[in-house]
């Protein structure tokens, strides 16, 4: 297809393609699905090579979120079965941490629902750094902490936080739909906030939730504009008890093509698989490796997620290797635009460019985790473009922070 040649080339260059092109993409047959693939595959190891970073999550806080956000299990009047209790200790999230660093997580991304952070929240989450700091050296910190105010993000700076995550999750078209306490203009402006306290910024997109063609190009390109470094893609997990309850949209094929056209889109960013994954990819998630270098390992936030080792395996077997703690991920040419470290290793370690070989990390998953496989048959739903979705693969998380028994990683 001469569009998929127009884009690789675009895509080596770093160049943005036409908005029309990255609807394009999103138009594309089945027939034309693998050469889709193989064709964002080139622009991500051009800039990537066959290196994956891992990513672990810490729900510092859970539920009980004043926000009306329709996709969030956390949400102000969910009736999800979700985990709800108030701040961890640094001690307790310091240990999650080191489980997700132990399973091989380069960078540990500490979450806590609600508006935004008051004064004492973020005394609360500078210590918890400093927790994470002693036991785990060298590992990048990001926070997810809602809305910023006036000198917040630096504080988090200073405090020892490498990155900022603050998604836009739709377009700003269609953000009033799934928000009504906050406005699309308050999360840009969190992201502008963040990148100019000198974080490095993470900020991306929810697929699933409704959203048309043109609403998942305008957010990616409105992603492009703010230029994060992290670009996170998650796919609505539709909690049983929240609005977007029974809103199943996707195929593991359109979430295949979503996530090329955010590589064609984005093509020297970190284009991270997140939530939702095993959900709606399924069993295309190794495809989904030649379209992201990014993965969050084992559970979410309020959902579980594959087991740690079985991330793992699947990295080994599609021919992929885990990045290592001295490896930068970004490109040279981004490494210090982003803010923070950009994806370099913290504390001034020696590091290879993201265009040298990556020797082959060695990471050990938890083998006390339990197996997430055995779960009920499949309950039919519909599905764009036919197929079946896998309600059966929607999970509360039950393990972990917040609770007495080992964490998934």
């Amino acid at each position: 297809m001469e569009l998929l040649n127009t884009l690789v080339d675009k895509g080596l260059r770093g160049e943005t393609p036409t908005r029309d092109e990255a609807l394009a993409v999103l138009a594309t047959s089945d027939d034309d699905l693998l050469d889709v693939v193989a064709a964002a595959g080139r622009v991500r190891r051009h800039w990537f090579g066959r290196r994956v970073k891992l990513n672990y999550l810490v729900n510092l806080k859970s539920g009980l979120c004043p926000e009306d956000c329709s996709y969030c299990s956390q949400r102000l009047g969910s009736g999800a079965g979700i985990l709800r209790y108030t701040w961890l200790k640094p001690e307790e999230a310091a240990e999650a941490a080191a489980a997700g660093v132990a399973g091989g997580a380069k960078r540990v991304c500490l979450v806590a629902s609600g508006r935004g952070p008051t004064d004492r929240d973020l005394e609360r989450v500078s210590d918890t750094i400093a927790a994470i700091r002693e036991r785990n050296e060298g590992v990048e910190v990001c926070a997810c902490l809602g809305l910023l105010s006036g000198g917040q993000a630096e504080r988090l700076r200073a405090a020892g936080a490498d990155a900022y995550n603050h998604n836009l999750n739709t377009s700003e078209a269609e953000y009033a739909s799934i928000c009504t306490t906050h406005d699309y203009a308050d999360r840009v402006a969190t992201v502008r906030q963040a990148r100019g306290a000198g974080l490095s910024a993470c900020s991306g997109l929810i697929a699933g939730m409704g959203e048309s063609d043109e609403d998942l190009v305008d957010v990616v390109f409105a992603l492009r504009e703010l230029d994060p470094d992290s670009v996170p893609v998650n796919f609505l997990i539709p909690f049983e008890g929240t609005p977007l309850a029974g809103t199943w949209e996707l195929t593991p094929r359109r979430a295949l093509r979503i996530l090329a056209m955010v590589r064609f889109v984005c093509p020297d960013v970190e284009v991270r698989l997140a939530g939702g994954r095993e959900v709606h990819l399924r069993s295309l998630q190794p495809l989904a490796l030649h379209l992201a270098n990014s993965v969050f390992l084992g559970d979410y936030l309020t959902s579980e997620g594959q087991a740690g080792k079985a991330d793992l395996d699947m990295i080994a077997d599609a021919g992929f290797e885990v990045e290592g703690a001295d490896t930068v991920t970004l490109p040279a040419h981004r490494s210090g635009t982003g803010g923070g470290n950009g994806g370099r290793p913290p504390g001034g370690v020696p590091a290879r460019d993201a265009g040298e070989p990556a020797a082959t990390a060695t990471a050990t998953a938890d083998p006390t985790a339990p197996d997430t496989a055995a779960r009920p048959a499949p309950a039919p739903a519909g599905g764009r473009a036919g197929g079946e979705a896998r309600t059966d693969l929607v999970a509360v998380r039950r393990r972990g922070a917040g609770t007495g028994l080992p964490p998934n990683a």
